[in-house]
């Protein structure tokens, strides 16, 4: 077996598991889950109708093998995604490809771009990470035969990267940084101010950029979140270097069965990408294409779903905010909430004793971080994913803060 298999840390859901293992809620009380962030509403019905129909084409259905990098249809929605939501203009020919969502594409992408021989020392190349962060960018670090660095972050900015703190001779090693914005867990936008630094290294040292952009149309600003693309062509950055943006319709559009998205960027990296997913075998079911197109076509279903998540943020959050320390993020569906003091910083405590008074799952902080600096940055946290409908979260809301106070 590949020995760099040894290296990977139980994800957090199986960690979860081992947590809860033994504890039994409250027979009386359905469970109700803010541990997983999987999308709850309702999938479009001209969606499904899409996938349908293309299904049950005779001709443009199942027949035959699809390319991998899609047909000229299918690029032509994302760059004019591209050009609806952020004004840009890409060649749909060199600078998009088709993902089988970002999770497997995020994945993927680190395979092609580390190179172990390229390190300008004895030692593994380096992967930056932030902290905490998604847990599939230390996963593929790791079987790519990188080292992840977990990047400080600054509690009082909502755990913003601190690229500053960062020592030169890290990004003397680094060949690959993962940015999240909006972010996973704490749903924090990066500004131009901090888009403009990150280029700023990258011109310097020669690493690429994976900007994982997910989460971007879930927000509760006026403004819509900054695309590291949007970025880079507010700064001039012609051509976007050294940098990819994934993005998928999971959250967007509620079809995280789907698995459908795209990257797009620096057609010096597309290139070699697609070589590699022409091997690996990544190529897009022409059923899952048609009903992508649609979904990529329509914004009247994703403004209804922001929407929705707006309604019920609006609910929720000073329910929560009588017991946790929390606030609206500024995108995403994840509340990234303090725990009370009377716990001590042990999340996973927290959670355990949560679950087992009130049936409620929450994701202990500690779990989608890593140590640095002899300090977790995730300890003393949870995150809640408020996918399911307002009604549902507003209970699970409700008894967190009944436990809260019978534990006072």
């Amino acid at each position: 077996m590949n020995p760099l298999l040894s290296r990977l840390q139980p994800y957090p859901f199986e960690r979860l598991r081992q947590l809860f293992a033994g504890v039994t809620p409250p027979a009386a009380l359905r469970p109700i889950s803010l541990g997983i962030g999987e999308p709850k509403h309702p999938t479009p019905p001209f969606i499904q109708q899409a996938l349908a129909d293309a299904a049950l084409s005779p001709t443009g259905g199942l027949m035959g093998y699809p390319p991998t990098a899609g047909d000229a249809a299918l690029r032509a929605s994302f760059t004019g995604w591209l050009s609806t939501r952020y004004g840009l203009t890409l060649d749909a020919a060199t600078q998009v490809l088709p993902i089988n969502g970002s999770r497997e594409a995020l994945f993927a992408f680190t395979q092609t771009v580390v190179d172990p021989t390229r390190s300008t020392s004895p030692e593994r190349p380096i992967v930056v990470c932030p902290n905490p962060f998604y847990q599939i960018y230390e996963g593929a670090a790791l079987l790519a035969g990188a080292e992840p660095y977990y990047a400080p972050s600054d509690p009082a900015r909502n755990f913003a990267v601190d690229w500053d703190s960062v020592p030169e001779a890290v990004w003397a090693r680094t060949q690959l940084v993962f940015v999240c914005s909006p972010g996973n867990p704490t749903g924090a936008v990066m500004p131009l101010a901090e888009w403009e630094k990150l280029f700023a290294l990258s011109d310097r040292h020669g690493f690429v950029i994976a900007s994982d952009e997910c989460y971007s149309e879930i927000y509760f600003r006026d403004e819509p979140p900054l695309s590291g693309l949007e970025a880079a062509a507010k700064l001039g950055r012609e051509g976007f270097p050294r940098m990819l943006a994934f993005t998928s319709l999971s959250k967007r559009s509620n079809v995280p069965g789907l698995r459908s998205g795209f990257v797009a960027g620096d057609a010096a990296l597309i290139k070699p990408f697609l070589l590699y997913r022409t091997y690996h075998g990544s190529a897009m079911s022409p059923v899952v294409a048609t009903a992508s197109i649609a979904a990529w076509g329509d914004e009247t279903h994703v403004a209804e779903n922001r929407a929705q998540y707006r309604a019920k943020f609006a609910q929720v959050t000073p329910v929560l905010a009588q017991v946790l320390d929390v606030a609206l993020p500024d995108a995403a569906f994840y509340l990234w909430a303090g725990i009370p003091a009377s716990f001590d910083g042990d999340d996973a405590a927290f959670a355990r004793a949560l679950y087992q008074q009130q049936g409620v799952t929450v994701l202990p902080g500690s779990y989608l971080a890593r140590e640095s600096g002899g300090f977790n940055p995730g300890r003393g946290r949870v995150r809640m994913a408020l996918v399911a409908e307002t009604a549902e979260c507003l209970e699970a809301a409700e008894r967190i803060v009944a436990f809260v106070r019978g534990a006072a």
